[in-house]
């Protein structure tokens, strides 16, 4: 079965701090996590949030949209 992930990318509209909240409150990830993933997110213009099967990751793109973030889709090769 083909492995998909959830990429958060950067904009100018969300604060660091908020992305962190989000990552924290959709996918549990402790502190330390969220503010690795978000300098990552804020270095390179992305990160990947999360692995998985690709419904589940479509709906994790979803809820990333409800909170206001750019993300998207990406089969893993």
């Amino acid at each position: 079965m083909a492995q998909w992930q959830t990429v958060v990318w950067d904009d100018v509209v969300n604060l660091n701090d908020y992305v962190v909240e989000v990552l924290i409150r959709h996918f549990g990830y402790s502190r330390h996590a969220a503010d690795e993933l978000t300098a990552q997110i804020h270095t390179f213009g992305r990160a990947v949030v999360s692995t998985g099967i690709r419904e589940r990751m479509e709906a994790d793109v979803l809820a990333m949209h409800g909170y206001g973030l750019h993300a998207t889709l990406e089969q893993l090769t």
